[in-house]
């Protein structure tokens, strides 16, 4: 539901991140100066002080509980009960930094209806410590996702801006719940006609995720097989109902 007065939400998915969210919001909130935002922490049933973190920071902040394990999962539901004109998403670890938002949000109120952050964009600033087994994994991802989502360079940063409409849309049949979400999304997103714009990032690879790359990598390649054959049967979006409380 749309707020008055609120022209972006950003959603910030948490799992155990009691460590690194408070410079986080911090961060987010500084990023944010001068615009009518809300911020949107979805806690994915974290097992230490991550609600307590959110809670008593010191400034504006909605905490959401998304029993549904799952990055995508808990994205979904933050952007189902976002209430701006526009919205994203953003990693916990801010490795995309969120200085490039007014750039985003200018780029939305001009009529763009997705925003992708890509570390494949040439004018990309991408500082990462990954092992070289976990870098020949994410090529071999990006030239498979390619069927699914052509023309997009980088589907998994963490950085992406929807207008409200088209994010409920494309969130709301929304079957993956992993980190490979973000496939379908953008996928969804291009079957319904979005303008889609990738946009440089400066990346800094955070120590902390919670990304395996044998465990998670394996699962990653396996969705892609599932998100290609359900876009491919759908004749159109089917909303599901999302189940997501709001924390006091």
């Amino acid at each position: 539901m749309r707020l008055a007065g609120v022209e972006l939400s950003v959603v910030v998915p948490v799992y155990n991140e009691e460590r690194r969210l408070p410079a986080s919001l911090v961060g987010l909130h500084m990023a944010l100066r001068g615009i009518a935002a809300e911020v949107v922490v979805v806690d994915n049933a974290s097992t230490d002080g991550t609600v307590d973190v959110v809670r008593a920071h010191d400034g504006p902040v909605r905490l959401l509980h998304c029993a549904e394990r799952g990055k995508g999962a808990a994205v979904r539901a933050g952007v189902l009960a976002s209430r701006g004109r526009f919205v994203g998403f953003c990693d916990a670890d801010l490795a995309a930094s969120v200085d490039a938002v007014p750039s985003v949000l200018a780029r939305l109120r001009r009529g763009v209806d997705v925003v992708v952050g890509s570390r494949a964009h040439p004018g990309s600033d991408v500082r990462a410590r990954n092992s070289p087994l976990r870098h020949v994994g994410a090529w071999a991802f990006r030239r498979a996702a390619q069927p699914i989502v052509p023309g997009i360079g980088d589907t998994q940063c963490g950085f992406k801006f929807f207008t409200a409409d088209l994010a409920r849309a494309a969130f709301g049949p929304l079957r993956t719940t992993g980190f490979t979400f973000d496939v379908e999304v953008l996928g969804r997103a291009q079957r319904l006609g979005a303008v889609i714009e990738e946009v440089p990032v400066r990346w800094i690879d955070v120590a902390g995720s919670t990304f395996d790359t044998l465990r998670d990598g394996y699962r990653s390649f396996a969705a892609l097989h599932r998100i290609r054959a359900l876009l491919d049967a759908e004749e159109q979006p089917v909303a599901r109902p999302v189940l997501v409380a709001e924390a006091a």
